[in-house]
């Protein structure tokens, strides 16, 4: 392991948060018996532990049986706030359609060759050009976009084949001002926005539930790998990186841990549990 700057002051620890692909799912797409271990530990310890990720509802049954039905955990960049042990929405924070709509517009101006598709709590829709990287729902909606955007949605997708996720932010954030929150978290040559309401973001989430939990940043360490973690990694009082994270958010990270398959969140976690002894 490696830090940047060493460990900040923070503390007592009371809340660990931490993204889930890239960051505690490993490259086989599960979880190691370590990483269980650890937060089991922590939980033990009167910490709690809380899933903060971009993913929805509907890929989160594997990911509560990886980590054992407990608490809750944040899904969609913070749109969504979910019961992990009876699988179910307590919160949503949606992008209202005349929002959706007016960032539509501003991204097709923007970035010709756009196509959109949308999530919703318990449902995902796409326009017909929209080619599917994963499986979808048997009951997906495909139709034109007026029609899927005509009610909230939780995130609005937007998917490019020729431009990265990085570059299709800085076009997007240039155009859509306040409207609405974008991001990113994908990887390779090609991205895909993410967008949703304002002011909604991954730390918008935690920070809520951390107050819940009589906590704030000073006692929360936060994990993450990608730009869709940089708003909870800058909230929290330690932020970690895991070494196979995008360049961004390994420079602004306190440290950076070894990677999803080695562990990286799981050896911080154990490390910070021994220094709380």
């Amino acid at each position: 392991m490696t830090t940047t700057g060493g460990t900040p002051a923070f503390g007592p620890l009371r809340l660990v948060a931490t993204d889930l692909d890239g960051t505690i799912v490993r490259s086989d797409g599960t979880v190691s018996d370590r990483t269980r271990a650890a937060f089991a530990a922590a939980e033990e310890a009167g910490v709690g532990v809380v899933l903060v990720t971009g993913r929805p509802p509907r890929w989160m049954h594997t990911m509560a049986d990886e980590t054992g039905h407990r608490g809750l955990a944040i899904l969609s960049n913070g749109a969504i706030v979910y019961d992990l042990h009876e699988e179910r929405i307590v919160e949503e924070h949606p992008l209202d359609p005349a929002a959706a709509a007016e960032v539509v517009a501003a991204l097709r101006r923007a970035i010709p060759g756009l196509v959109f598709a949308v999530e919703r709590g318990g449902r995902f829709g796409h326009e017909p050009a929209w080619i599917p990287r994963y499986a979808v729902p048997d009951d997906v909606l495909v139709g034109e976009l007026d029609d899927l955007l005509a009610e909230p949605m939780v995130k609005l997708l937007a998917r490019h084949d020729e431009l990265s996720g990085d570059e299709m932010v800085a076009r997007a954030r240039a155009v859509v001002g306040g409207v609405a929150t974008v991001t990113h978290s994908g990887v390779g040559s090609t991205g895909m926005l993410e967008v949703s309401g304002p002011d909604v973001t991954k730390a918008s989430a935690l920070a809520r539930l951390a107050a819940n939990l009589g906590t704030g940043p000073e006692g929360t360490v936060a994990f993450g790998d990608m730009p869709n973690d940089l708003p909870m990694l800058a909230w929290a009082g330690h932020s970690v990186a895991v070494a196979n994270a995008h360049a961004e958010v390994r420079a602004m990270a306190d440290e950076v841990t070894g990677s999803n398959d080695d562990d990286g969140v799981a050896m911080v976690v154990e490390r910070l549990l021994a220094e709380a002894v």
